[in-house]
Order: structure tokens, then sequence, then C-alpha cells
């Protein structure tokens, strides 16, 4: 029988948000893990996706990227990781009809822990680099639309995200996020 490597529990307040910690083997040399296997990912998630693009970011300590999604016809499901350096990561419901419309989840994605967080469509994804040099990388189950790409800006009151604190400094931002409308002026899922 076949022994899934994943351990999964929800992100608390969303049943839908998961984080799924991978079995990881260290030993004098260093680790191993597998950091996706799709039949264990469905085994363990019941989420069926074929993801379709890998995106990877490298970020100076202290930049904010996010809140980011995209809308229908091309909504976007992400797979985050970790690979060099630390993450505060966030998921926002930005489902309208959700009875958790409008709250966020956040968790802290270490290089070496061994952990994945699936954010699925109709959700947020926001993301803030703990060090230096750090190395962002996600699956997404559709392709970049830019005709379908929504913001909403890091700071909304509404949202109120407990972001950690950078030694009294903002966080460094684009230009795009920058301008990034509030949750009552966004474009937004149904």
């Amino acid at each position: 029988m076949h022994k899934n490597q994943y351990q999964v529990t929800s992100l608390t307040p969303f049943k839908e948000v998961l984080l799924i910690q991978c079995e990881v083997f260290g030993d004098s040399r260093g680790f191993f893990l597998e950091s996706f296997n799709k039949q264990d990912f469905i085994r363990a998630t019941g989420v069926s996706f074929d993801f379709l693009q890998d995106n990877h970011s490298r970020s100076a300590k202290g930049v904010l990227r996010g809140i980011h999604y995209q809308l229908s016809p091309h909504p976007q499901g992400k797979l985050v990781r970790v690979l060099r350096g630390a993450v505060f990561d966030v998921a926002v419901d930005l489902r309208k009809s959700s009875s958790t419309f409008g709250r966020w989840a956040g968790i802290k994605l270490r290089d070496s822990d061994g952990k994945l967080l699936w954010i699925p469509p109709g959700f947020g994804h926001a993301f803030l680099t703990l060090e230096d040099g750090t190395d962002f990388l996600y699956k997404t189950t559709d392709y970049y639309s830019p005709e379908c790409e929504g913001s909403v800006v890091w700071n909304d009151p509404d949202i109120d995200i407990d972001w950690p604190n950078l030694d009294g400094s903002g966080p460094v931002l684009s230009e795009k996020d920058q301008r990034s409308p509030n949750l009552r002026q966004a474009k937004l899922f149904d």
C-alpha cells in the first residue's frame, strides 16, 4: 500500500485553503522532499486541478507582493512554496457570496519546513518576504491572463491583515500594488 507523503490541515477560518506538510528526509548531507506528486496531492487534499504554469520570484527582505488574483474566465488556484528564505503568506476570501468574504488567513512559510499552501480560485494571495534573497515558487491552475487580473491594496482597513513588523519600515511595493483599489472598489468574485 502506498503511504501518503502529505499531512493536510485547513488554514482557519477557511476550509478550502490548505496547509500541506510534505515529508522531509534529512541527514548530515542535507534534506530531500518530494514537493509535488499529483496522485498524492489529490489523495490528500481532494483537490484535482492541472497545474499549467510555474512562477518563481526572488525578493529582498520587506517586499510585499499582492493581494493578487484572476477573475473568470481564467481564475487561478495557486500552490505556493518557499525555496529559499521565508515569507508571511496570506489568503483573502474575495467571493462576495461566501460567509467568510473579506476575511484573511496568514502563515509563515520557510525554505526548510517542507510546507506548501493551496489557495483555491476565488481567493486573493499576497506575501511579505521576511529575509533577503527569498525565492518563492507557485504553481497555477490557469495561465496568466492580464485582462482577468485583479488586485486589492495590501493594507485595506476592511480586511485588516496583521502584517509582521518590518523594524518600523513599511513594505516595498511595485507601482501596480501601490495603485491597487480597496476591497469596496475592486472587481471581485460573485
